[in-house]
């Protein structure tokens, strides 16, 4: 059937151009995401890797009062996400359809959420694609700028060496204040923290993603961390 994402979702090529001096001056390429929304005021969370919209769908009707914005690079999940949206007319809730990592790092101002979702991400198993993995130290840089302060970051996945490469990156971005960040300020960007599944999980899941389900049929074991945004010393 045909599926329709007006209103609701967002394509690459309707995001303005960068500019020509990116470089020297990215500021010029942000854009205010919550102008998106009906009511701009309200929290803003960002999910990347949305998949289907699932944990969006459940989510967002538990957080009426949050403006939700799920990034998703699959152009078949993309639009089945955002027509899933329309249908259950979910106000708080737009899709975007653009590579989240650049998105993250050049489109969204600063200090703008208060959670970013990072739920299941592709692995990347083989080692000449671990370059492709979303958690990387530039990620993590940009994921604390973005973060308004005392923000989340919340990450959930089913790959062991993954969470080894996830867990590699966090001692780095959450040292302690003996030790300097990688950037070369002195403290810690994030505290670790419990994570603790979100409202719209069922009894036993994580989170509640359509990967989460599958792969909880599979038998599958799953790491969970939050990292919350800290001010370096």
């Amino acid at each position: 059937k045909q599926l329709d994402i007006s209103g609701f979702g967002v394509l690459h090529e309707d995001l303005p151009p960068l500019p020509d001096d990116l470089v020297h001056n990215p500021e010029a390429a942000r854009i205010d995401l919550r102008a998106w929304f009906d009511h701009p005021d309200r929290p803003f969370e960002l999910e990347i890797g949305s998949g289907k919209g699932t944990f969006l769908a459940q989510q967002a009707v538990l957080q009426p009062d949050t403006n939700f914005l799920g990034i998703e690079y699959a152009g078949e999940f993309f639009r089945y996400a955002a027509d899933r949206i329309r249908r259950n007319d979910l106000a708080n809730v737009r899709m975007l359809h653009t590579d989240a990592a650049d998105f993250l790092r050049f489109r969204t101002p600063a200090a703008v959420a208060r959670v970013i979702h990072l739920y299941f991400p592709d692995p990347w198993p083989k080692k000449r694609h671990h370059k492709r993995r979303m958690v990387q130290d530039d990620f993590m840089r940009n994921a604390w700028r973005v973060l308004q302060p005392g923000g989340e970051l919340r990450v959930v996945t089913d790959h062991a060496d993954y969470w080894a490469w996830m867990e590699t990156h966090f001692d780095r971005w959450a040292v302690g204040p003996e030790r300097p960040g990688p950037d070369g300020t002195t403290g810690p960007r994030f505290l670790r923290t419990p994570f603790a599944s979100p409202p719209s999980a069922r009894e036993g899941e994580v989170v509640g993603t359509n990967f989460e389900r599958k792969y909880i049929d599979e038998g599958r074991t799953f790491n969970a961390a939050v990292l919350k945004r800290v001010e370096p010393s």
